[in-house]
């Protein structure tokens, strides 16, 4: 099993964008969260959510060219566990031809997308604080689909079911695992 420390430096070597780092921090927080609602490894559920996207920013055509495929030849290279490269492949199944099995692989996909309307609907808060963000926060924006419009809320509902959790109860576990981790996010807010 490789650190958590393994996992930053990967990120790091690979990616210098500061929003794309904090989309891995807010995945990697989320799926600690579900490990531990759902009785798992946290440290495994969390480096897979770090790593996801680490070669996004040198690969961004999700194709059987680029993003994940590269990144997963790169981790394999690197002696990583097959279990997370195959968790990193199924995020993007449609062009990998991986289907998510697991609970892990299938929580992975459920937060994905969804930790970027969170951080959305933080941005436009006056604060710009996540601790401002509230379940109904999240619904009331979750209907207009001109914000945030690049976010597929499809598939953020399929994925929930997937994982048998309800929607917003969902968001709630997702906007309170971002939560605990402002800081690191960019969304502690700004004083009004």
């Amino acid at each position: 099993m490789k650190s958590r420390e393994d996992a930053w430096q990967l990120v790091t070597e690979f990616t210098q964008n500061p929003n794309l780092i904090k989309h891995m921090l807010a995945v990697e927080a989320a799926m600690r969260a579900y490990a531990r609602r759902f009785g798992e490894d946290e440290e495994l559920w969390a480096t897979v959510g770090l790593v996801h996207d680490f070669d996004y920013e040198q690969n961004p055509d999700l194709s059987v060219e680029g993003h994940p495929v590269t990144g997963s030849k790169i981790l394999r290279e690197r002696g990583w566990p097959e279990e997370i490269i195959r968790a990193v492949l199924s995020h993007a199944s449609e062009y990998t031809g991986f289907a998510r099995e697991t609970r892990m692989e299938k929580t992975l996909w459920a937060v994905d997308e969804l930790t970027g309307l969170i951080t959305a609907v933080a941005l436009v808060r006056p604060s710009k604080s996540i601790h401002d963000v509230k379940i109904k926060s999240v619904r009331k924006k979750w209907k207009d689909k001109a914000f945030a419009a690049a976010v597929d809320r499809q598939e953020i509902e399929e994925a929930g079911s997937e994982l048998g959790v309800d929607l917003w109860e969902h968001v709630g576990v997702v906007l309170e695992a971002m939560q605990g981790i402002a800081d690191e996010l960019g969304l502690e807010g700004e004083p009004v």
